[in-house]
């Protein structure tokens, strides 16, 4: 069983550009105040989840492990 990644969007920074739709619709939807909602809190890890973190224009996106905390996007400086 692979990673399972955590998923929050800090609905106070996001635009609603809805590039986290284009990059993974099926685990990202815009709300009707067109802000960015996933559509699972906890979902396996995967190359479109993390495009679409790294594609916010305002990194919005938070992922991290399930279970752990530990983050993977964005990155920790």
């Amino acid at each position: 069983m692979g990673d399972r990644w955590h998923i929050e969007v800090d609905r106070s920074v996001c635009i609603g550009s809805g590039m986290c739709v284009n990059h993974a619709p099926d685990a990202f939807h815009l709300d009707t105040a067109r802000q960015s909602r996933p559509r699972e809190d906890d979902r396996d890890a995967g190359e479109q989840v993390l495009a679409a973190a790294e594609g916010c224009p305002v990194e919005a996106i938070t992922l991290t492990l399930a279970g752990s905390g530990e983050v993977v996007f964005p990155p920790e400086d």
